[in-house]
């Protein structure tokens, strides 16, 4: 028989592993962060991203991201891309991104897309391909049907998209929104857009070289190529003005008008164009023109009118408005927005910054009203935060892959001017209804080894 010594011993060690068990499990379920002590992040919430084109604006992506597990790097210049490799040594480098994604899927969560437009989709695809979340640098794609094939496998595959049209994501984009759709101006019947570029050589006179330098060896330049047809290497297209060639690049309006034209087509709720027409200074078939205006008419969208929206660059401008006041400047040095409406004029800069009623005298007399647009903490974290919270980011593919079809519309517009046509555009089929030799454009021929399929 045990004493009573014994018994109180025997219970006392149950007391002490229930209380010992029950102490593990609230100990589980305090937050991590507050085990972590201030600023810690678990590793759990901490996602695994790969870039792709880190030299250029692609290192500034890198770094937006960078609050993150940089787990691979890819690029095809060696040289612009050192600096980015010597900054995160425990990421795997890579070339080409197609190896890349074969063998580090499975330690990838998400992909970021920085390289020239002619390798964005086939970039992106890849990821998505993989159920990888993807941000690309704007213009989402160098053809229409690029975007459509983007937006629907985004769709199918169910990852969190963005493109970095960063723009998009501050206040005057917001506060143009609320103000417009406040009816501050009234219904809205025409807008002009207008940049700055080309800052880069584009026009008659810039036609392909006859000479075949050396390729440096730190260029991967059949990789640099993609799925463009291709052409020998030459510094006339990098690092930086193939934005030019109509191979490679997108001109003006494909370049800035993710940034410009943001602000009417997100305003005014706008979707496919119902026309386009161009006309611009004379062009060849290797490169985009000095200069251009595009004018497009969109439908009517519930209670919004039919509205125009004309695109000028190249050092052109729209007229100046008779009641912007003598010695104020019409937008920015780069470029601006002027909304036309049935009681006024709103005027904003690039990316949607500063904007205001014209004249003054109207902004000092407008009752704000309230913001009922969720702030951004920026493109790159709003997309980031969209992943960890499953949800989508405001330049989703869904809207950008619209957008970018709209400028990349007018570029269409562009080869068609010889015939001096407007072009009549249905697009929820995705074909103009008045040229074969425009529809012949929408989709790309990709050089072999090169694909889309997803």
């Amino acid at each position: 028989m045990k004493s009573n010594n014994d018994n109180s011993e025997g219970i006392s060690r149950r007391r002490f592993l229930g209380q010992a068990s029950l102490a593990a499990a609230a100990f589980t379920i305090v937050p991590r962060h507050v085990l972590g002590g201030k600023g810690y992040k678990a590793p759990s919430d901490t996602l695994n991203i790969a870039c792709i084109g880190v030299g250029g604006k692609g290192y500034g992506d890198l770094h937006s991201v960078s609050t993150e597990n940089i787990v691979a790097l890819c690029d095809v210049d060696e040289e612009r891309a050192a600096k980015a490799f010597s900054e995160f040594p425990k990421a795997k480098k890579y070339f080409d991104f197609r190896r890349m994604l074969d063998k580090e899927h499975k330690h990838i969560d998400a992909v970021t897309v920085s390289t020239p437009d002619h390798t964005h989709a086939v970039a992106a695809m890849a990821a998505i391909s993989y159920g990888k979340h993807v941000f690309v640098q704007k213009p989402l794609t160098h053809t229409i049907y690029e975007a459509r094939k983007l937006a629907e496998a985004a769709r199918k595959k169910k990852v969190i998209t963005q493109m970095g049209n960063q723009g998009h994501a501050g206040e005057g984009a917001r506060l143009i929104c609320e103000w417009i759709w406040d009816g501050a101006i009234g219904d809205v019947y025409e807008v002009h857009a207008w940049t700055n570029r080309p800052i880069w050589p584009q026009g008659i006179n810039v036609t392909r070289p006859q000479e075949i330098p050396t390729t440096p060896p730190t260029l991967h330049w059949n990789l640099w190529l993609g799925p463009a047809p291709w052409r020998p290497y030459h510094p006339a297209y990098v690092p930086f003005s193939w934005r030019g060639w109509w191979d490679f690049g997108t001109g003006a309006l494909g370049d800035m008008g993710a940034h410009i034209m943001d602000q009417p087509y997100w305003a005014l709720k706008l979707e496919y164009p119902e026309s386009v027409e161009a006309t611009s200074t004379p062009f060849n078939n290797e490169t985009y023109p000095q200069a251009s205006i595009i004018r497009y008419l969109f439908p009517a969208r519930g209670n919004m009118p039919p509205v125009k929206l004309l695109w000028f660059d190249g050092g052109l401008k729209p007229p100046r408005p008779d009641d912007l006041e003598e010695g104020r400047r019409m937008g920015e040095k780069g470029g601006g927005v002027i909304f036309y409406g049935t009681k006024g004029k709103l005027m904003c800069s690039v990316y949607g910054n500063n904007p205001r009623l014209i004249p003054e005298s109207k902004m000092k007399e407008y009752k704000l009203p309230p913001k009922t647009i969720p702030r951004s903490p920026g493109i790159h974290e709003e997309w980031i935060q969209a992943i960890k919270n499953g949800t989508q980011a405001t330049s989703n593919f869904d809207y950008a892959a619209r957008l970018t079809e709209t400028m990349l519309l007018g570029n269409i517009a562009l080869r068609m001017e010889e015939q001096n046509r407007i072009l009549h555009y249905d697009g929820q089929n995705m074909r103009f209804t008045n040229s074969d030799e425009a529809n012949a454009l929408i989709k790309p021929e990709f050089r072999k080894g090169w694909t889309l399929a997803y």
